[in-house]
């Protein structure tokens, strides 16, 4: 037995790209830099940023599509997954997190990439947020997510 699970906290380096997979199934994609700040040995303020490549399906990215943008703070929690692929005769490996859940930090009026409003709670954002925490298990005429073109 093992847990793979993430939980990363940043902000979002580009407007999510959204995408349609059978023509209903939404999936987001967008990367997210965190990052850690030290001193050095000479006393020397230093900020260390990695970016992740960041995957969310089904109504979760709806939630993305409408109130995501660049420079927006999330709270992520997912998994890691790798897949590799041939390109010119060299295996390459593709690193990305799976995210299930998200809290977006922003509040109104804190700058650029900040929310201008909260979610309304309509009937069409309750039918959302049934389906937040869900990834795909099996999508009919797919035979492995992994294999997806994107």
């Amino acid at each position: 037995m093992g847990v793979n699970k993430v939980i990363l906290v940043g902000n979002v380096g580009a407007d999510p790209e959204i995408q349609y997979v059978q023509e209903n199934l939404p999936v987001a994609r967008f990367t997210l830099a965190t990052s850690e700040t030290y001193k050095n040995k000479d006393g020397e303020k230093v900020t260390n940023t990695e970016w992740h490549n960041i995957v969310i399906w089904r109504g979760l990215a709806k939630v993305v599509e409408q109130y995501v943008k660049k420079g927006a703070k999330l709270y992520l929690e997912g998994k890691i997954t790798t897949r590799k692929y041939e390109k010119d005769g060299q295996t390459k490996y593709f690193t990305e997190i799976v995210a299930r859940d998200m809290q977006m930090l922003d509040t109104k009026g804190s700058g650029e990439g900040s929310y201008t409003k909260a979610p309304e709670h309509t009937a069409e954002n309750q039918k959302i947020a049934q389906n937040v925490n869900t990834t795909p298990d099996i999508v009919s005429g797919i035979d492995d997510i992994d294999d997806l073109p994107f």
